[in-house]
């Protein structure tokens, strides 16, 4: 009889916030420490994606080095994109073989691990998953389209329907792992234990902004609700013995558009003081039967 417990890996999206699960998938990389299953959300999805590559230093370059190109963020990738995030930049100029900083592909699909990217139907507002098949060598539409924050993002087309960022219908998707069949669950937060997401102000703007897609201002609208419950979940199963946690330990100082270098390099040096405190009790967590 098969005793083995399949193991999945849940991180939590937050766009620049992500400089400190960038530092923990290292940490895995310098241990060796693998999955059965990964799941991913906005720009988490892109750190797993070059975890599963075993590329160590690529995403912290995305966040200490790319971030200097005009278009990568700001005024200059809006105008020319349409994007305040340079998606196009970011997974596909610089992505891609022959760019700048090219994802390992190759390796990437050929890693065992289930890989999958949660990306929010612009039409319906609900939560859907994607995995490898949906990628190919130099087209990384899954990603963007889980990274498309609504309003300053256009969608991404994924076999013809249009789709926003993950983290509008399922932020932290511990339950879609352990509908895959995972026993245990590793998960990287990108906000503090304490946090409490509060309601998005600005109602008129964003449901504007939003008119053609109404179901995404919808989840807009509800999204502190579903955040936090989601966000209880995490601790639930952790409390059960389900969930292993990594969370900052110390208070953020990077918001999801921050663009300074010496702060993403702080918040990527807290995830690698944050695993090695941890690391002895990941170890056991993993072993344990």
């Amino acid at each position: 009889m098969n005793t083995h417990k399949k193991i999945g890996l849940v991180v939590e999206g937050g766009g620049m916030k992500c400089a400190y699960n960038a530092a923990i998938l290292d940490a895995f990389l310098d241990e060796d420490i693998t999955f059965d299953y990964c799941v991913g959300v906005s720009a988490a999805a892109g750190n797993l994606a070059s975890y599963l590559a075993g590329q160590r230093g690529r995403n912290l370059r995305f966040f200490t080095e790319h971030i200097h190109s005009p278009d990568y963020f700001g005024l200059r990738s809006l105008l020319k994109t349409g994007d305040l995030f340079g998606l196009q930049y970011i997974y596909g100029e610089l992505t891609r073989s022959g760019g700048k900083d090219p994802l390992d592909f190759a390796t990437f699909q050929s890693n065992p691990t289930e890989y999958e990217a949660v990306v929010t139907n612009a039409l319906t507002g609900k939560a859907e998953y994607f995995g490898k098949d949906m990628m190919k060598q130099d087209d990384y539409r899954l990603i963007m389209a889980s990274s498309a924050i609504p309003v300053v993002c256009r969608p991404v087309e994924l076999n013809g329907m249009p789709y926003f960022d993950g983290g509008l219908a399922d932020a932290i998707p511990v339950r879609r792992a352990l509908e895959r069949g995972c026993d245990k669950l590793v998960v990287i937060l990108s906000k503090n234990r304490d946090y409490v997401r509060k309601p998005q102000g600005m109602r008129f703007f964003y449901r504007r902004a939003c008119r053609k897609y109404p179901k995404i201002a919808d989840a807009i609208e509800r999204r502190h609700l579903t955040y936090n419950v989601n966000f209880h979940d995490v601790f639930a199963l952790e409390q059960s013995g389900i969930a292993f946690v990594f969370a900052p330990s110390e208070p953020l100082h990077v918001g999801t558009s921050s663009m300074n270098e010496k702060d993403e390099w702080e918040l990527y040096e807290l995830g690698m003081r944050d695993f090695n405190a941890q690391k002895e009790q990941l170890k056991e967590y993993l072993l344990a039967e």
